[in-house]
């Protein structure tokens, strides 16, 4: 298939790339690069040993975007392109809501007049809020505690009043959980730019020495040690659950939901423990106060995936904790 990648130079849109010309896909990929760099296209080049063409396009600006469809001929769109830092997303919740769902609708529009009828939706368990049974299912309520989530749970109710429309569509919600990790190169990972949201990119910059020890937000939770416990997925994994979801489902019209998750939980000093373990390093922690609207367990039920897709997340803690800081020990400044 000829399937266009939007944001495609990020942490899940790179690795994603990389499983799709693996797989034998073309693809193009469009990212303004705001929170990326073009160095990770290069890598995936380098890594699978294929070409492909890379445009730096807002995919908010209709006339760039509706260029690169002119150009090109696609069966499928992933789209990953969007802001996507919780606490950012409470400071600056305009922004958020203009890029995160206009940025969107332009590329549905453009999509629409160039006839392309499938799409595969990086959402997030955030639609999720905080659930009330664990493991949480695709039929869990929803609701949302931040712009962030926000814009994913609209605009999942935005493609699926698409694809209503137009029988002939087909949309692909992913929901997946907490991706850490990177590829067993070490020539991709995570890169976020300033002070890192996520707890892995936190703890592996502790390891490496550019912050100096890891905040633990509670530790009166009702778990086994008193920290949260999330569901963390290895970013491979994930990438191979967007290949598939293209594969099995383009062209098959409806609404397709899929938790990507292991369907097991580890907690917040179970991680620090694992990566301290691979990296050979003490991880300095303390414990902060608890953050208001954090959930004290959330894990995926990935058994529609499994039976869907044929897709199951294969790698375990410790080969995401190896990963990870294969390419954080060998990138301590990420791809500055």
């Amino acid at each position: 298939m000829k399937i266009l990648v939007t944001g495609g130079s990020g942490y899940i849109g790179s690795h994603t790339c990389v499983e799709l010309l693996n797989a034998g896909h073309e693809i193009t990929v469009v990212d303004n690069l705001s929170n990326s760099s073009e160095k990770s296209m290069e890598a995936v080049k380098k890594i699978t040993g294929k070409d492909f063409t890379f445009h730096k396009c807002d995919i908010l600006d209709y006339e760039a975007l509706t260029k690169v469809f002119d150009e090109n001929t696609f069966d499928a769109v992933i789209h990953f392109a969007g802001l996507k830092a919780v606490g950012e997303s409470c400071e600056k919740p305009i922004e958020y809501y203009h890029n995160n769902m206009t940025g969107t609708f332009v590329l549905l529009r453009v999509m629409r007049e160039h006839g392309v009828k499938n799409i595969v939706f990086s959402s997030s368990a955030t639609v999720y809020g905080v659930p009330e049974t664990v493991p949480i299912k695709e039929d869990a309520p929803l609701f949302t505690i931040n712009p962030y989530g926000s814009t994913k749970l609209m605009l999942e109710r935005v493609l699926s009043d698409v694809a209503l429309a137009d029988k002939d569509m087909s949309v692909v919600l992913l929901r997946y959980f907490n991706p850490i990790g990177a590829h067993e190169s070490g020539l991709i990972g995570e890169d976020p730019n300033g002070i890192p949201n996520n707890l892995l990119p936190y703890v592996s910059q502790v390891a490496v020495g550019r912050l100096p020890k890891v905040n633990v937000y509670g530790n009166n939770y009702p778990t086994p040690d008193g920290t949260g416990v999330r569901d963390y997925i290895h970013v491979t994994d994930l990438a191979l659950g967007h290949l598939k979801a293209v594969e099995k489902k383009a062209n098959v019209p409806g609404v397709h939901i899929y938790n990507l998750g292991t369907g097991q939980g580890y907690s917040v000093l179970q991680i620090i423990d694992a990566f301290s373990k691979a990296s050979g390093k003490e991880i300095p922690y303390v414990i902060a106060p608890n953050r208001p609207g954090d959930a004290a367990i959330c894990y995926a039920d990935a058994t529609k995936a499994k039976e869907d897709l044929d897709w199951v997340a294969e790698r375990g803690i410790e080969k995401m904790c190896q990963d990870a800081w294969n390419w954080q020990s060998k990138n301590p400044e990420g791809f500055k």
